[in-house]
């Protein structure tokens, strides 16, 4: 019997892309921006394999379909954003009851009655009372609300961010993007000198989190302005799934309360029970003062919130005459309410949780299942956010393709990619995981030493 749709192991051709996905590639080719097209034959280039992609045509779960009928198995929760699994039945329903009634409702002159619920339920995750919240698009949106409103708050331009960090890359997001360099270079000349970043230690790095907090002194001492804000993944995802000593994050909290800055957790990635807690932040021993949140929130829908304390949201006050931010589609009624649902589910089926309960031993087995790779220089994690780390970005961008290949889709992390992010949905089957293992120590043995 055929396993159901969401929870089944990969059915993949002998060729990928298949003809009908190698159509549309090329049809992408003639279309796209270059900058991206021109991405994936740099891949090849440094990997030496094929980095055409796959074409979606469904997905439910943790599988993707694409056009050509192949199945496979999404270890990335497509970036994050499927954190509950894709097209989940409960948020579907949820959508298709909204488009009945309302599709659009007047942002903030005449919001809905689902914007109005999804503040209110937002407001109560946050770890703080009487939490105010500024709704968005996109993470990045969320992102350049909080450094908004830590301008307003504190009247200092400066921003401490981290080597490393991945915050969006719209312009106020862009700037506090310590991923790469190159990233921002062409744009430097449009951006302001207001952010300065600071190395984001390593937990087993040498030393402990006293010498990543004497480090963090050393930046904001050279700062070019003075500082009213320290953005801080509490584990960086794109940056290489990055985890902080333990004490570090506390640490910088007190550091940036003592200076009067305000303390932005960037939980878009690692929040939501990603990690196995609500705010992975507030787990290790910090409660910042505005939160934002995204990828998890829509359920595959774009939103996302900025979450602040009461006292420090005030700096909004009363413009007195338009609103100095808001957009076209703020607390766009599908959104919210795919929002609403997706935040019940979460809590209904106890996914942080799992997270912990599935993750953790996953962790464990893939360090027993690849010690015999001398190209494995680790595996880490927390919750259901691992990496496991290659000896060069090469090895982990042809292991990518393996993988895919074998029908499972991982992506690369870390600025030179040798690092593989598993962010499955946090729902995800066990023995789906158990299969990936033993399909990664296949394509290892594949790629040789």
């Amino acid at each position: 019997m055929r396993e159901r749709f969401g929870q089944a192991l990969p059915r993949v051709a002998a060729t990928l892309p298949g003809p009908r996905a190698a159509a549309l590639v090329d049809a992408l080719a003639r279309t796209e921006c270059p900058a991206l097209t021109a991405r994936r034959a740099r891949r090849a280039e440094t990997s030496g394999a094929s980095h055409d992609p796959i074409v979606w045509a469904r997905a439910h779960g943790a599988n993707v379909e694409d056009v050509d009928g192949n199945v496979f198995v999404d270890l990335t929760a497509g970036f994050g954003a499927a954190a509950i699994g894709h097209g989940h039945s409960r948020v579907v329903e949820s959508i298709r009851a909204q488009t009945e009634r309302l599709l659009h409702a007047l942002g903030d002159v005449h919001p809905s009655d689902v914007k109005v619920a999804l503040l209110s339920r937002l407001a109560g995750l946050a770890p703080f009372p009487d939490a105010r919240v500024i709704l968005g698009l996109s993470g990045a949106d969320a992102i350049e609300a909080a450094l908004k409103t830590a301008m307003l708050a504190t009247k200092r331009p400066g921003v401490l961010a981290f080597v490393g960090g991945y915050h969006g890359l719209s312009y106020g997001a862009l700037a506090t993007c310590g991923y790469k360099d190159a990233f921002r270079a062409p744009f430097t000349d449009q951006m302001g000198p207001h952010v300065t970043f600071a190395p984001y230690p390593a937990a087993g790095e040498a030393g402990s989190h006293h010498h990543a907090l004497a480090a963090v002194r050393k930046a904001w001492e050279q700062a070019r302005a003075p500082i009213g804000a320290v953005l801080f993944e509490p584990a960086q995802g794109r940056g290489g799934i990055v985890f902080p000593p333990r004490g570090f994050l506390a640490g910088l909290g007190e550091l940036a309360h003592e200076r009067g800055a305000l303390l932005i957790a960037d939980e878009i990635f690692t929040g939501l029970g990603r990690c196995g807690a609500t705010w992975l932040s507030v787990a290790e021993g910090v409660t910042p003062d505005l939160v934002v949140t995204g990828k998890a929130l829509g359920g595959g829908l774009p939103v996302s919130a900025c979450l602040g304390r009461r006292e420090v949201m005030s700096a909004w006050g009363a413009p007195g005459g338009e609103a100095i931010h808001t957009s076209t589609f703020l607390g766009h009624p599908l959104a919210c309410a795919a929002a609403l649902a997706t935040l019940e589910v979460m809590e209904n089926e106890r996914l942080a949780e799992r997270a912990v309960r599935v993750g953790e031993p996953f962790r464990d087995r893939l360090r027993t299942k690849l010690s015999a790779h001398a190209c494995v220089r680790g595996v880490r994690g927390v919750g259901l956010m691992l990496g496991v780390e290659l000896d060069g970005g090469a090895r982990g961008l042809r292991i990518v393709r393996r993988l895919l290949e074998r029908g499972y889709i991982v992506l690369p992390a870390g600025p030179d990619a040798r690092v593989l992010s598993l962010t499955p949905p946090l729902a995800i089957e066990e023995a789906l995981l158990d299969a990936f293992a033993v399909a990664l120590d296949e394509a290892l043995l594949e790629d040789g030493p």
